[in-house]
């Protein structure tokens, strides 16, 4: 079983919009620190965005403005907003997370961006970007 499950990728021309949704099978979101991280071909892991229970959020530098990351604790649900896609973007996505509950977390901490903050683990969904 599975237990962080992405939806919502694919393929669409520089400029489009993508919502990825990423649903909890037998875990539960509340208390915890959530991310989206994406890997293309040939480059390391790297954190996208983050949200803690408080809401708080971080974002890194090259999606700011584009993508928004939310969350639905009630339905175990997180969420990944793509607007004004670029054909950098393109990648698996993956959300996570985090191995300890009540523990905030953000990109500005290198474990954080690096994903080892992160014990729970989708599959991942592919988005591609054509310009």
């Amino acid at each position: 079983q599975v237990p962080l499950v992405e939806s919502g990728g694919g393929s669409v021309q520089a400029g489009g919009s993508l919502r990825l949704s990423c649903v909890a099978s037998g875990y539960t979101y509340s208390g915890y620190c959530l991310g989206w991280f994406r890997q293309a071909p040939g480059k390391e892991r790297e954190g996208v965005a983050t949200i803690n229970t408080d809401g708080s959020t971080s974002y890194t530098d090259s999606v700011k403005g584009r993508f928004a990351i939310s969350r639905d604790n009630a339905k175990n649900g997180l969420y990944l907003q793509m607007n004004s896609l670029k054909p950098e973007d393109t990648a698996m996505y993956y959300c996570a997370r985090h191995w300890r509950p009540w523990t905030p977390c953000g990109l500005a901490d290198e474990r954080t961006r690096a994903g080892t903050a992160f014990g729970i683990w989708g599959q991942g969904t592919q988005v591609t970007v054509s310009s």
